[in-house]
């Protein structure tokens, strides 16, 4: 008998082939790693370095050892947490160091109740009134310096951070004593009166510069004082570290290094002062106008290097900007907004300018080949925020998602639901990202019993490029993931992405669903569609797969088989496609509970896009993405939300799974587009001022029979019912993980807690003093709405042999309009057949629960309106 336990490399390789596979770790490295697996050997700290970064809000990770080759070494990363998102929040209070721990690796273990307002700085020497003797000083050096260049020697003030006030301005008289004064820094004084600022700047006619930046005087009447200096002194070319619309050659050799301190002024009288500069850095410098006679390729022959980043350039068309920049022949690197006033595309702009080689700071043959439009190398990373006093498990929390990785179990029988995600070691999560990585890592999960009962998860580090010592060492967050899924808009999760584009993507997507005039839906004329019990013959043969349909309908004109070949109906659970049809020999004239091309409505992302197709934005939809093509589009909506101080409470929901599996609700940007890592998903907005039931979230599962698509013949019934969250709702952020706080869906977690549909809406109203029966009508509304747009988008769905029904998951918001959560195919009716119900709706009569089935087979096949109301 061989022994359960791997014994050496070959067994090791025959049990972790498809792992070894999936994780790409080189075959040549496959024996350090069962040698390291076999002895659990983390010899990491013996090549590595971890040092603080980012001001000790990151770390990372830098090569202390000799020089490594590619693919030389293999180092295991232990994982420092592993936990089911469910219960982070429980473990990190619960388990004893968890939580310091991960503060730590994390860098959220600063002392929050230190004020840094609060600091002094008694280094700097300055005390009260302290500044006026600095400012004499100052001014008299100054004085001394410009009588030994002599008399006409232009000057440059710095007076900044002095504590000059208005009557200390007056008092040093500069424009007497310096008649040359180019340049004058007043920035971080005590000025606040704006007329004597005004008359004091403007005597010193020579003036190409003025910095009044964190004056009093600037926070109140900015412009007014703007105005006035540059109407007084028209060579002003930079004010407040703007350019002004009279900008020319003094500025740019400012920013150019040409001009500064020690060189106010050109004493070269040549033509052409700025043909040495090659780097020239005009960002954020509030220019309008690049058509400048000065800014041309005549007198900055040699640049090489510029930067327009934070520029308006809004007096300037694409074309003509394009041009300007076309006429710098050496220009090789660019570094520009993007979106922005040179267009949205980083490939036009670089088939617009092909001589340039670097477009913010990415090669230009690099962004061409992989078609990226906004591309960025200086992203500033997310650093981990925080608000004063919170609870430590809530300060990783919120960083962890800088963090994370994931990954999902399975064996020869099942897949595992829940994504698992960890943390690793703190040598691990040392490794930053890059876009060229010189590492690679990936999960791997050790058998050494060969079963997965016996699993123990690793990380595994290895060199993807030759690295010398002092190298950083980096991985790619995003590995494997392109422009095709997304890969720019994915790293906003770890760095700051440039907003604008994202936002010029949403508020073109939202033009898009604008409300739309509804297309003329299938006729909704008297269906000619008759019962289809044959007169005389045979009771209906139904074969189903589904429990309750063989224990409840009991009918006389229906009976089951179970052989799907003699049936007239086939009632399954399973989806029916061609292939199944033929595997299983059915026939054409066959009934079946399904209608063709149905998943424009149970599948999550494309019942939002039926809706948005047939209805724009309506207003019983909550706004609805399909992160796996709008994730754009959702980080401009977010952002806008965010700049405009509304709410950003959001859920995700997997496309087609039910029970609320891996469904998510978070705040949390980074989290969100990380979920995408566990599933396709959609994210919607939640709807965080919802109708309660005793301070109780709740929804309403309705049940829709659908005879026809075209004609449109869809009826509701009259059993529906209420399902409560067993915890009092709030928004707190502790509790969004709560799933018995935010989610109402108990039949498979957390406690059931039945209530009969009479008496929920008896209550109800009494609560919330309203008539159920408007409430119910809207409801109606919306689910008529719901399927007139599937008809109307995709008239295929239409099929004579097709018979349905579905559950239609609605929730009521604060103001008890109808929100539509879901639709689903083949629901679970267990509330329907289990309690016997007094119809609120209809008839009002008592419906049996046992008879629920006979309801519905008699609406759908006999043509019977018992217990259900047409739409």
């Amino acid at each position: 008998m061989s022994s359960t336990v791997i014994q050496d490399l070959d067994d090791f390789v025959n049990v972790h082939g498809l792992l070894l596979a999936s994780s790409g770790i080189p075959p040549s490295l496959y024996n350090q790693l069962f040698l390291k697996l076999s002895s659990e050997t983390f010899d990491g700290g013996d090549f590595f370095q971890i040092g603080p970064c980012e001001d000790g809000r990151q770390r990372r990770l830098v090569l202390s050892s000799d020089p490594m080759e590619k693919e030389s070494h293999l180092f295991l990363v232990d994982h420092a947490w592993t936990f089911r998102l469910s219960d982070a929040r429980k473990q990190l209070q619960q388990v004893p160091g968890l939580a310091q721990r991960m503060a730590a690796l994390m860098c959220v273990d600063l002392d929050l109740s230190l004020d840094s307002k609060a600091v002094v700085d008694e280094s700097s020497g300055r005390h009260e009134n302290a500044g006026k003797g600095n400012a004499m000083q100052v001014v008299e050096r100054e004085m001394h310096k410009a009588q030994e260049e002599g008399y006409g020697a232009s000057t440059w003030l710095e007076l900044d951070e002095l504590d000059i006030d208005d009557d200390m301005l007056i008092s040093l008289d500069l424009s007497s004593k310096f008649p040359n004064l180019v340049a004058l820094n007043l920035w971080g004084n005590e000025l606040q009166n704006a007329e004597v600022v005004v008359r004091e700047i403007t005597r010193n006619i020579n003036l190409k510069a003025v910095w009044l930046n964190e004056n009093p005087v600037i926070q109140n009447c900015d412009k007014g004082i703007a105005d006035a200096i540059i109407r007084a002194v028209p060579g002003l070319e930079i004010y407040n570290s703007c350019f002004t619309s009279n900008f020319g050659e003094w500025a740019l050799g400012f920013c150019g290094g040409l001009y500064g301190e020690d060189n106010p002024c050109s004493t070269q009288h040549n033509s052409y002062p700025l043909k040495d500069i090659t780097d020239l850095n005009l960002s954020n410098r509030c220019i309008h106008n690049l058509s400048n006679r000065a800014f041309y390729p005549i007198n900055i022959p040699s640049l090489s290097y510029l930067n327009l980043r934070g520029n308006p350039l809004d007096r300037d068309s694409v074309d003509d900007l394009l041009k300007v920049l076309r006429g710098f022949t050496c220009l090789q690197a660019l570094e520009v907004d993007i979106p922005g006033p040179l267009g949205e595309s980083a490939v036009k702009i670089l088939e617009s300018l092909p001589n340039l080689s670097l477009l913010n700071g990415v090669r230009a043959s690099q962004i061409l080949e992989s078609k990226k439009h906004v591309i960025d190398s200086i992203l500033q990373p997310r650093l981990p925020e925080w608000i004063a006093g919170e609870p430590l498990a809530e300060l990783v929390i919120s960083a962890m998602w800088l963090y994370l990785m994931t990954y999902r179990l399975a064996d020869e029988e099942k897949i595992d639901e829940t994504s698992v995600w960890y943390v690793m070691d703190e040598l691990g999560s040392a490794l930053r990202h890059s876009d060229e990585p010189n590492f690679r890592i990936a999960p791997f999960l050790f058998l050494p019993e060969r079963k997965l009962a016996s699993a123990v998860s690793f990380s595994v580090l290895w060199p993807t490029r030759n690295v010398q010592k002092g190298d950083e060492c980096t991985r790619d967050f995003l590995f494997g993931i392109g422009e095709d899924k997304q890969r720019s808009a994915r790293l906003t999760a770890w760095f700051h992405t440039p907003q604008n584009y994202f936002i010029q993507a949403y508020e073109r997507y939202c033009q898009q669903l604008h409300p739309i005039v509804f297309r003329s839906p299938p006729s909704t004329e008297p269906s000619s569609i008759q019962s289809i019990l044959p007169c005389g013959r045979h009771p209906l043969r139904v074969h189903t797969d589904i429990p309750h349909v063989e224990e409840f309908l009991t009918r006389s004109e229906f009976t089951l088989t179970p052989n799907p070949k003699d049936a007239d109906i086939i009632w399954t659970s399973v989806q029916v496609d061609e292939e199944v049809k033929r595997a299983i020999g059915l026939k054409d004239h066959q009934y079946i509970n399904q209608f063709p091309f149905e998943a424009c409505l149970v599948m999550k992302h494309h019942l939002a896009e039926t809706v948005h197709k047939a209805k724009g934005s309506a207003e019983w939809l909550q706004p609805t993405y399909n992160l796996e093509t709008h994730l754009s589009e959702l980080i401009g909506d977010y952002f806008v939300r965010k700049r405009d101080g509304l709410n950003n409470l959001w859920i995700l929901k997997p496309w087609n799974m039910a029970r609320t599996i891996d469904t998510t609700v978070t705040d949390d940007l980074s989290a969100i587009i990380r979920l995408m890592e566990t599933g396709p998903k959609i994210c919607q907005k939640y709807i965080e001022r919802p109708a309660l039931f005793q301070r109780r979230k709740f929804d309403l599962r309705y049940i829709v029979l659908v005879r026809s698509m075209n004609p449109l013949e869809i009826f509701l019934s009259d059993v529906f019912w209420a399902r409560l969250a067993n915890n009092p709702y709030t928004l707190d952020k502790s509790s969004l993980l709560e799933y018995e706080t935010h989610f109402t869906v108990m039949n498979y977690v957390g406690r059931l807690n039945h209530m009969n549909t009479s008496e929920f809406v008896m209550e109800f109203e009494r609560e919330h003093q309203v008539k159920w029966l408007d409430i119910h009508q809207r409801v109606r509304n919306m689910i008529r709405d719901v399927f007139e747009s599937a008809a109307s988008v995709h008239p295929e769905m239409q099929s004579p042999l097709s018979r349905a029904i579905y559950g239609v998951d609605v929730m009521l918001d604060c103001c008890f309009q109808p929100k539509l959560l879901e639709v689903t195919y083949c629901p679970d009716c267990t509330r329907a057949f289990k309690y016997d119900t007094r119809a609120v709706v209809g008839s009002g009569d008592v419906i049996k629960g046992k008879d629920f089935f006979n309801v519905v087979f008699g609406c759908l096949f006999l043509n019977e309106l018992a217990h259900v109301t047409p739409l």
